[in-house]
Order: structure tokens, then sequence, then C-alpha cells
């Protein structure tokens, strides 16, 4: 499984309705896309959930490497990249991804990218992360949980989709405004 994100930051007084606007409309092509965990469509607004930018910052869960390279060269990525700009897409490989049955009812997400000690065991840190997000998935208010590595730039990823505002004060949290399955 891979993990994926882009993120365009947009100008502080632009207006976020047209995201949402795009979301609504264009969300619901990507439902059952092959190769697909999950598409969670996420936006930040200035001054809300404590982000300091205005963002669309869609993350990906995919089941194969097929799939994320089928959607990149796309039509849709590339209409995407017409309309904002080519971005660079941070990709994880994943050590635990799972969802809830009802994963659509979610309205938040929060992720959190650590980095990873030079000097620390990637076995032992794959088994606590698993543990973690397996863990964190069974939680009343989440419908997903992602525990990912960068062995590029050292990096790990948290990564959930919840009900409720989330409590986590260390993670970006995001407004979900649509969630694609398989």
């Amino acid at each position: 499984m891979i993990a994926m994100q882009y993120s365009f930051t947009l100008p502080a007084d632009y207006d976020m309705a047209i995201i949402d606007r795009r979301i609504r409309d264009k969300g619901p092509m990507l439902d059952r896309f092959p190769n697909l965990g999950f598409k969670a469509y996420l936006t930040a607004r200035k001054d809300e959930l404590g982000a300091t930018d205005n963002l669309y910052a869609p993350f990906y869960l995919w089941r194969h490497a097929e799939g994320a390279s089928d959607f990149l060269c796309g039509p849709g990525f590339e209409a995407v990249s017409r309309a904002f700009g080519r971005p660079k897409v941070a990709t994880w490989i994943v050590w635990y991804g799972d969802v809830a049955p009802d994963v659509a009812k979610a309205r938040f997400a929060t992720r959190e990218v650590l980095a990873l000690d030079t000097h620390v065991s990637l076995a032992a840190v794959r088994e606590k992360e698993t543990a973690r997000a397996r863990e964190r998935l069974a939680e009343p208010d989440m419908f997903a949980s992602v525990a990912a590595f960068d062995p590029y730039g050292w990096t790990m990823v948290r990564f959930a989709l919840h009900s409720d505002v989330p409590s986590i004060t260390s993670a970006e949290t995001y407004s979900v405004g649509h969630v694609s399955l398989p």
C-alpha cells in the first residue's frame, strides 16, 4: 500500500466555497477508482482549527502502486494540475492502513509527520506504529487510521479520519468534504 498527499496553498482571501463546490461536484468521480483504499478530500481554512493558510490537501490510501500511477497519469490529476499547477506529491510506504465500514461519515482529519531518528530500529517503530494505528481505529470517533513512512526523507506519517474535531494538538487538522471509496 502507498499513502499519498499533495497540497495547494491558496491566498488568504481565497473564496474557499469554490473548493467546497469543486469537491461536491467532482469528488464522486473518484468513487470506485481501481486500487483505491480511500481518498479524503481535505481543506483547511486560515485561522480555523489551527490552520495558518487556506489549503486544499487531499489524502489517498492506495491498495496498489498501480492505482496511484493510474491516477497521477490520468485526466483527473491533469485537470487539477492545469487549474492549480502541478504539485509535489508526498508518498509513504504504508505499515498499516484500514478504514471503518462507515468511513464516508468522516468530517475531520488529522495528519502528523514525524522525523525518524537515525538510530532507531525501523522494525520496532513499525511494530509500535502499526499497533497504535490499529488501536486508534477501534476508538468510537475514528473512521480511518494510517501509519506509514518515507525512506527518502526518513519521516513517518500518522493519518486519521474522525467524526468530531480531534483533540490532537500536535497534528494538522483538516475538514473532510468527501471520502471516495473503492
